[in-house]
């Protein structure tokens, strides 16, 4: 089995995504929420604060677990979903795992026709305010 996490920051009722790059193997050019594999001897929230670290320059310092999604195109991949809500540093592209980072509201993030995961629309609904 492989785990992955992913972050999703909300500030200000609005939902940050990264466009995947162009070069990357799973889902080139999709809106993901950032995050990666989880290493060896690693705990979900280590490698969490380590990938966002890594991936959008940011520090997690509040966060909360969203939701678990089995990835439908690789039934060994196993997606452990958090909402960030508190953190250091501006996000912004700190490697080429993606080639651009957007806000949008819950709303537009669950009406973007391309997401890597249909799933994450789930997350989104959740956000929303009632």
């Amino acid at each position: 089995m492989t785990n992955v996490v992913s972050g999703l920051l909300v500030r200000q009722a609005t939902v940050l995504l990264g466009r995947r790059s162009s070069r990357r193997k799973s889902y080139p050019g999709l809106w993901d929420i950032p995050g990666g594999h989880v290493e060896p001897c690693e705990t979900l929230d280590d490698a969490l604060v380590r990938e966002l670290a890594e991936e959008i320059g940011i520090v997690a310092s509040a966060f909360a677990p969203a939701g678990q999604i089995t990835d439908p195109s690789a039934a060994r991949v196993v997606y452990h979903i958090y909402v960030v809500t508190d953190w250091q540093h501006e996000p912004r592209l700190a490697n080429d795992e993606h080639s651009e980072l957007r806000w949008f509201s819950p709303e537009e993030a669950m009406a973007l026709p391309d997401l890597a995961l249909d799933e994450y629309r789930a997350i989104f609904k959740a956000l929303q305010k009632p």
